[in-house]
Formats: C-alpha cells, sequence, structure tokens
C-alpha cells in the first residue's frame, strides 16, 4: 500500500505537489493537520477518494478527528497533529506519524517510530517545504520524504 502524507498545508497546496501524488498512484492520501481551510482538500479528493484527515490546532473543522488508528500489514498507526511526549503514547501504537513542528522527522524512541513529512506551507528551522510516501508491504515501512519545488 502506498499513502502520500501531508501537514500543514496551511492553504497552500502547490500543482507541483497534487501532480507527484496523482504519478505516484496512491492508495491512500493522510494530511496531519493544519489543512486551515478545508478548500485545500478538493485538489486530493482529484487523486484518491480515500483521504484521511486529522484536525490541527489550526483547523477549524470541528467534526475532523484529533487521531486517526489504522492497522495495515499488522502494522498499528496513528494519526494526529500535535505529537505527544513518549510516555503519553499508547503502547500498542508501532509507528505515529504527526505534522505541527514544520520539520521532517523519522525517529524511533521507546519503540515508538515517530514520522513527520515536514511542512508544504511554512517551512521552519531551516527543513524546505515538504511531504512524504509511505509504502507500506508485508509488515515492512518505507518513508521517503520529498521536498517541495
Amino acid at each position: 500500500m502506498k499513502i502520500a502524507v501531508l501537514a500543514d498545508t496551511h492553504d497552500r497546496l502547490p500543482a507541483a505537489v497534487i501532480d507527484q501524488i496523482r504519478a505516484a498512484d496512491v492508495d491512500e492520501i493522510w494530511h496531519l493537520g493544519d489543512v486551515t481551510h478545508p478548500s485545500v482538500l478538493d485538489d486530493l479528493f482529484t487523486v484518491s477518494a480515500s483521504l484521511r484527515v486529522v484536525r490541527g490546532n489550526c483547523d477549524h473543522a470541528h467534526d475532523w478527528p484529533l487521531t486517526i488508528d489504522r492497522t495495515i500489514s499488522g502494522i498499528c498507526f496513528r494519526l494526529q497533529h500535535i505529537p505527544p511526549a513518549t510516555r503519553q503514547c499508547p503502547a500498542d501504537i508501532d509507528i505515529l506519524l504527526h505534522g505541527h513542528t514544520h520539520v521532517p522527522r523519522d525517529e524511533t524512541v521507546s519503540g515508538i517510530r515517530f514520522l513527520n513529512p515536514g511542512a508544504i506551507g511554512k517551512s521552519n528551522r531551516g527543513a524546505p517545504p515538504s511531504f512524504a510516501f509511505l509504502i507500506v508491504s508485508d509488515g515492512e515501512v518505507e518513508w521517503e520524504v520529498r521536498q517541495v519545488f
């Protein structure tokens, strides 16, 4: 399964990002919050009807969930915007995907892998705008961060 992962678009979604996601032939798209305005999601729906979105601290769509849990190939994923302190992570999560910091991340802490695709809308700490592809196959996970040009 191939998943495009975005976060912190903040009303910005360049056509080049949509083109890359479309060309990658993804199965799903996960947005980790701070969409800011729901119309940003319209272009993503043209690529995949399977779009999962969590609410970020800058989102006002109160019907969006704060977290989504998903199990694929026996791997338990949690999607949320603000990363929790490691001691607050549930024990049954293998990988926690988050946004909020605007900095890409691939780090394992206390047995939980934390992944952040970075931000499309506003970079931080010198990190260029980015998003990622997550590939899950036979219990293995590949994570590829792509810069937005």
